[in-house]
């Protein structure tokens, strides 16, 4: 299938882009964030690992690092922006007539986004499948819109810094480069490692409780 390939292979099919298709690569870049970030059926598209090789390509000269950052920095957050307003105009219709989830969880979701959405708002930016479920859940549960947008920046400011950095200064390095598919699992299970923590952490409690 393709989309396994394109992920677990991202350096060779970015340079196979950037070789046939010179600048425009930019706007293949643009494409992939702002789908993976702006809607919600897309979560599996990769997000950590592509960042990771384009900064490793631009180490190289195949692509200006500071180019690449902006045009990453406007398609995450207009992805963010776009996501949000799905959520806010039609998440909640979409719940009530497909009874999708319960009614009582959605407002479980308001309470819980006016009290720790700006920072779940950050963090997600940096967990898959997370980061694209969060924007559509930020404007279904009332997140205020300015509010949401000002962490939605700064938690893409320093994701697409982090990866970007790590590809550059890293992505080179033989070792990393001729074992780019192990690195690719690396990068995916340290991002899942929160998901993996809550749910460990929620099952002890839970077991815990049972046995009192």
């Amino acid at each position: 299938m393709f989309i396994i390939d394109f992920i677990l292979h991202v350096d060779q099919h970015l340079a196979e882009f950037v070789t046939n298709y010179g600048l425009w690569i930019y706007g293949i870049l643009f494409l992939i964030v702002f789908v993976e970030t702006g809607l919600v059926v897309m979560p599996f598209l990769p997000g950590d690992s592509l960042l990771f090789a384009a900064g490793a390509l631009a180490a190289i000269g195949k692509m200006d690092p500071f180019i690449l950052g902006l045009i990453l920095f406007i398609a995450a957050v207009s992805g963010d922006t776009s996501n949000y307003h799905i959520g806010k105009y039609l998440g909640r219709s979409l719940i009530q007539r497909y009874r999708l989830i319960n009614i009582d969880y959605l407002h479980e979701t308001e309470q819980y986004f006016v009290e720790h959405g700006g920072k779940t708002v950050i963090f997600a930016r940096f967990i898959p499948i997370i980061r694209t479920f969060t924007p559509f859940v930020s404007g279904m549960g009332a997140m205020p819109f300015s509010r949401f947008i000002l962490f939605s920046m700064f938690g893409t400011l320093c994701w697409i810094t982090s990866f970007v950095s790590l590809g550059y200064f890293f992505g080179q390095i033989p070792s990393v480069k001729h074992n780019f598919t192990l690195v690719i699992f690396g990068i995916i299970g340290i991002s899942f490692a929160p998901i993996i923590f809550q749910v460990i952490k929620k099952h002890l409690a839970k077991k815990k409780q049972a046995s009192i």
